[in-house]
Formats: C-alpha cells, sequence, structure tokens
C-alpha cells in the first residue's frame, strides 16, 4: 500500500486542496507525509531579474535593483518555509507522521527526483487544467511528473472556471 506520500504543494487554493486530500490518505493508511515546496523561478508569480540593457554595454540595474531582487527571493523563501510549518504541524496534530522540505528550481524535475531518492509510494500534486496554447507555454508540472514519476501519481484537480468552461466558443469547439 502506500506508506510514503510525497506532497507538492504550493500556498494557494489548490495546494491547500492537495494538502488535505494527502492528509486525509495518510491518516487512512498510516502513511507518513514529505511535505514539498518548490521555488521556482519559471512560475510567473515570482520576480524577474533585472534586465539586461537594450545596447549591450551597460546594465541597466543598480545596486538597489539587484538588492531588491535578492530580498524578494528572501520574501518567497520565508513565505514557503512557513507554510511548510504550518502544514507540517497540522499533520502532526491530526497524529500523521510528517517532515517537510523546501528546494529550488524546475518544480518537475525536483518532485521526481525527491520522489526517487526518498522512495516515495505516491506522489500527490495539484493540476491546474492548462491545455492548448497556455500548457505549451507556461509547462504542465503535473503532465511532467505523470510520465517521469518513479511511482504513482495522484493529480488533484484544482477548481475549473466555469464561465470559461461553458462560454459559447468552448461548447461549439466541443459540437
Amino acid at each position: 500500500m502506500f506508506n510514503k506520500l510525497l506532497v507538492a504543494v504550493n500556498n494557494s487554493e489548490i495546494g491547500q486542496q492537495v494538502f488535505d486530500q494527502a492528509l486525509a490518505l495518510a491518516k487512512a493508511t498510516n502513511a507518513e507525509l514529505m511535505l514539498l515546496y518548490v521555488l521556482s523561478p519559471f512560475d510567473e508569480r515570482y520576480p524577474n531579474p533585472p534586465g539586461i540593457a537594450t545596447d549591450g554595454i551597460y546594465a541597466p540595474f543598480t545596486p538597489d535593483d539587484v538588492n531588491y531582487y535578492l530580498g524578494q527571493w528572501e520574501s518567497l523563501k520565508r513565505e514557503g518555509a512557513e507554510f511548510l510549518t504550518l502544514l507540517n504541524n497540522k499533520a502532526i496534530a491530526q497524529g500523521v507522521n510528517a517532515q517537510y522540505t523546501q528546494e529550488f528550481g524546475d518544480p518537475s524535475r525536483i518532485i521526481c527526483d525527491l520522489a526517487r531518492s526518498w522512495q516515495a509510494d505516491l506522489i500527490i500534486l495539484g493540476r491546474r487544467g492548462l491545455t492548448g496554447i497556455s500548457e505549451f507555454f507556461l509547462g504542465s508540472v503535473s503532465n511532467y511528473v505523470l510520465h517521469h514519476a518513479p511511482c504513482s501519481v495522484l493529480a488533484v484537480q484544482g477548481v475549473v472556471d466555469a464561465v470559461k468552461e461553458n462560454s459559447p466558443a468552448t461548447l461549439a469547439g466541443s459540437a
């Protein structure tokens, strides 16, 4: 059965849904949790580095710009650690053995690598429901993990926008 659950979370509504599903499964199967939060420079929510000059000669940023950028990353790291601590404490309060880690890089590869090294039985992660061009440009962590994971994967579907789902363009496309 599932004894070791790797739970990839972020500080969002879907991240909370993923955690809730993982906690319920861990309680039902007496499994332990490894909570994972990945800081990714590819995520649209994270700060962009100061740009390069169009003439290629002088950098358009100052040391203050760099310090501001680094400060933003430090703030994100702190928020991630606080979120993981909160979830970890909730799991322990429910009688579930839990631990956590925060990593930096490509979430897809980090999830698969950690699942392999920690010998996870199941990966639980969220799925935003990106399709078409959005999935192509933004990538799909869940799709990558489903195809490269060393174990089973449970993808928790995020809330799908009902307006977008029932729009005339969507309905015409499915006819």
